[in-house]
């Protein structure tokens, strides 16, 4: 997955995530609305772990740990 395209997915996600959760906090829905932005930091932060495991696998190459 390259970064650019990591990057407009992450956004995309967070747009979506805060028109759900404005939509549901205005129709009183405030758990509904909780849960959706946590359901949504889940799935990004799902998105990132694996770049994080390659930034660390590629700092672990460069000063040969």
């Amino acid at each position: 997955m390259g970064g650019v395209d990591l990057i407009f997915k992450v956004a995309a996600i967070g747009i979506l995530v805060a028109v759900l959760n404005q939509l549901l906090v205005r129709s009183g829905r405030e758990d509904q609305a909780m849960l959706t932005t946590l359901a949504g930091l889940i799935v990004v932060l799902l998105m990132v772990i694996d770049q994080i495991s390659y930034l660390f696998e590629t700092i672990k190459s460069v000063f040969s740990l």
